[in-house]
């Protein structure tokens, strides 16, 4: 009988991205707005990005080939994307593993009409939507044209069933983004609004930083999947890589 779960499941931020550059120079010069060229889906990593990647990687590829991931699943974000390619570059997979497989459900959140402003932005051009959010909270709250985390979490529930129907007892690596890996903690640890947004306010995910979970036959009637660590990020310390990460705005690229 299939057990529904992965056997191993390590969520992944994406490295450093040029658009968590641009808005950290946003955010020191008081800006409004983030400069960023491209749409959101097609930012890339910055330099060190690709050098957490790749450190990250090692670490996997320090694995036997048997522990190492088998498959790995992306959001289809440039950023991305180029993290979980660097992690295969480096050696990070299993000899077998298939292709990389994209899935737009583990995209970034949008943000709609706040896309690229900062919270000075917020404020000054749409000073109802801060008060609006300030009153539902983040997890309810969605902009125009957005989504809240509870819409994120929505697409992430039909991406959960997906990969217990079709990819149970596979060691499967996810990259995607800041809010994805809180709110696959939320739905994978059966978590409230307050527990979730707790966790949230006592720090950031880094980039490249590791959640994993491991399944367990006793975890709960017919097993389930449990936590073994949160913002691991060892194999970046252990080579010397700095570790980035960014506050979680609802307003900015992540």
């Amino acid at each position: 009988m299939p057990q529904r779960y992965p056997l191993k499941l390590w969520v992944v931020r994406h490295g450093e991205s040029s658009g968590n550059v641009a808005r950290d120079a946003a955010q020191a010069a008081g800006a409004a707005r983030i400069d960023i060229p491209e749409r959101d889906v097609d930012v890339p990593l910055s330099a060190l990005g690709h050098s957490q990647a790749e450190a990250l990687g090692r670490w996997f590829a320090s694995l036997p080939d048997d522990e190492r991931p088998n498959l790995v699943l992306a959001s289809p974000y440039r950023r991305a994307v180029e993290t979980a390619e660097g992690i295969r570059r480096a050696g990070g997979v299993a000899s077998a593993t298939p292709r990389l497989l994209v899935d737009e459900r583990l995209r970034e959140k949008e943000f709609g009409i706040l896309d690229r402003l900062t919270r000075i932005g917020i404020e000054r051009h749409h000073p109802e939507q801060a008060e609006l959010r300030r009153d539902l909270g983040k997890f309810y709250h969605r902009p125009p044209g957005g989504e809240s985390w509870c819409n994120v979490i929505l697409r992430l529930r039909s991406a959960l069933d997906t990969v217990g129907l079709h990819h149970d007892g596979r060691r499967i690596l996810l990259v995607a983004h800041q809010v994805v890996v809180l709110c696959l903690r939320y739905l994978l640890e059966e978590m409230t609004e307050a527990e979730i947004l707790a966790i949230d306010a006592r720090g950031d995910v880094p980039n490249c930083g590791v959640t994993e979970y491991a399944f367990s036959a006793s975890a709960a009637p017919g097993g389930g999947l449990v936590q073994i660590r949160y913002n691991f990020v060892a194999p970046l310390e252990a080579e010397g890589t700095p570790v980035t990460s960014e506050p979680g705005a609802d307003a900015t690229a992540t």
